[in-house]
């Protein structure tokens, strides 16, 4: 695919964060203090995890039913739970029905969340893929409109405006050179690349895609080149368990994903808690598989590289943070 192919560019990006503006919270960053968590580089985070409905998923969800004709029969979504909450609040916020399908292994909180806002929630199948096709049997039976978790144009354009609030906000505070982001189905770091990909002027943001060993989607695409489905489980698969990344954002990835870094569940494990006990913060498996990467080494900054670090989701049991 050529870049004047490319089915989402910054201008669409742009569209989209004029779109959604007032609908979702832009959530603000956090410059830690020299040597936190023992990094010797300095750590800008960006806490996506207190956006509406726990996740950054909440602006492809507005983007695309913003955009999107939705019918009487509302909007069918399947998900590990993330989407499935922006899916439903959005839709409850702008007065559409909301059925959410969900695997098994969905966390109770997830799934308590989607009945909170609203949503008709069937909870089937051993994994994402199996609910995403029961959830597209039923848009067949209802003609309700579906939004993919990840590979659909006005998803990745929505999510592409995580990367341009935080150019900015960095920009403002001294720039960072990299930015470490959590990567299921892609299309997160799809949306960011569109941008930073697309952007003609400034130096280009590096962006590092982080996976968990056991999810390792990208990983497997870049070696295969192209999608291609792996086995996934571990403790981020409910956020991050997609079996494939979307067609959509693998040209972008190849052309503005600088790497790929894979970090054991134990990482994972020891980001989400060293979060909560350094900053008090209530974040995911999946929205500390970034910081992962460095406090495992995964990911080594050059000297004096400064690093964004993405936390993309804060729907967690707090009681499993003690």
């Amino acid at each position: 695919m050529t870049a004047s192919a490319t089915p989402v560019r910054v201008r669409d990006i742009e569209a989209a964060a004029g779109r959604i503006a007032g609908h979702v919270r832009e959530t603000p960053i956090l410059a830690l203090e020299s040597g936190a968590f023992d990094i010797a580089a300095p750590i800008v985070l960006k806490l996506e995890s207190l956006q509406h409905s726990g996740s950054f998923k909440v602006r492809g969800a507005f983007n695309s039913l913003l955009t999107l004709g939705v019918p009487a029969a509302g909007v069918i979504a399947a998900s590990g739970g993330n989407h499935g909450a922006a899916v439903a609040y959005a839709a409850g916020r702008l007065g559409h029905r909301a059925e959410i399908f969900v695997p098994e292994i969905s966390s109770p909180v997830k799934v308590a969340r989607l009945k909170d806002y609203g949503a008709i929630v069937h909870q089937t199948g051993a994994n994402y893929g199996e609910a995403l096709a029961a959830s597209r049997r039923r848009v067949e039976e209802t003609g309700a409109l579906t939004i993919h978790a990840y590979d659909q144009a006005e998803v990745l354009a929505g999510q592409g405006t995580v990367a341009r609030e935080f150019e900015r906000q960095a920009t403002a505070i001294g720039g960072v050179d990299t930015l470490l982001v959590a990567v299921g189905g892609g299309g997160l770091i799809g949306g960011m690349a569109a941008w930073t990909g697309g952007r003609m002027s400034g130096p280009r943001l590096k962006l590092v895609a982080v996976e968990p060993e056991r999810c390792p989607t990208l990983h497997a695409a870049f070696a295969a080149g192209s999608p291609v489905d792996v086995e996934v489980g571990g403790l981020a698969a409910d956020s991050l368990g997609a079996t494939r990344v979307g067609t959509l954002m693998f040209p972008i990835a190849q052309r503005a994903v600088d790497d790929v870094v894979l970090v054991p569940d134990e990482a994972i494990r020891q980001a989400q808690l060293a979060l909560w006990s350094r900053l008090r913060l209530a974040v995911e498996p999946g929205g500390a598989t970034a910081l992962a990467a460095l406090l495992a080494g995964r990911y080594q900054p050059a000297r004096g590289e400064r690093v964004g670090v993405l936390l993309c989701g804060g729907n967690v049991d707090p009681a499993t943070l003690a």
